[in-house]
């Protein structure tokens, strides 16, 4: 069992699911139940398997709960990606960074899952 709020992927996917709420935020209203819904769904599912398999009893349970993270991973970059194509986002400082932080997550993550692996 591990302390998540000790963990620095935890903290790095906390500051994400915080951007992704502030980045959707002036998303048009007929968006609401559409990507902002998903971003913001998907944004917080990182940091909560995180937490959830930090609680875990084996290291194997962990594993299988970043797995899920690093889906949502993904899942978020592809809904970023297509907001900024749909030009909801705009490429800005702002954006960038986001981005730059979810792929250092993703590499914790896979480094994190390789290590269980063993």
């Amino acid at each position: 069992m591990h302390n998540f709020q000790e963990l620095k992927i935890w903290q790095k996917a906390m500051d994400i699911a915080e951007n992704a709420y502030l980045i959707s935020a002036d998303f048009p209203n007929d968006e609401k139940f559409g990507l902002t819904s998903q971003i913001r769904r998907s944004a917080v599912s990182i940091p909560s398997n995180i937490a959830e398999g930090a609680g875990r009893n084996t290291d194997g349970e962990f594993k299988n709960f970043l797995g899920i993270a690093s889906g949502s991973c993904n899942e978020l970059f592809t809904q970023l990606i297509l907001s900024k194509r749909l030009g909801l986002i705009s490429e800005n400082e702002h954006f960038s960074s986001l981005l730059e932080n979810l792929l250092e997550v993703q590499k914790m993550n896979y480094t994190l899952i390789k290590k269980f692996s063993k």
